[in-house]
C-alpha cells in the first residue's frame, strides 16, 4: 500500500480500527458472559477491507 493513502481510504481504516475494539467488560458482565467476544474484529494482516 502507498504511504500517501486517499482521505476516503483513510477515513475507511479509521472506521475499521474503531469497529475492531474487543467488546467492553461491562457487556460481558450485563449478559452474564453470554457476549465475550467481538465477531467483526480485524487483523490487518489476515482481512482485507474492500475498496
Amino acid at each position: 500500500m502507498a504511504r500517501n493513502k486517499p482521505t476516503a481510504k483513510k477515513k475507511r481504516l479509521i472506521k475499521a480500527g474503531i469497529r475492531s475494539q474487543p467488546v467492553p467488560v461491562w457487556v460481558v458482565a450485563k449478559t452474564r458472559g453470554h457476549v465475550r467476544v467481538n465477531p467483526k474484529r480485524r487483523n490487518w494482516r489476515r482481512n482485507k477491507l474492500k475498496p
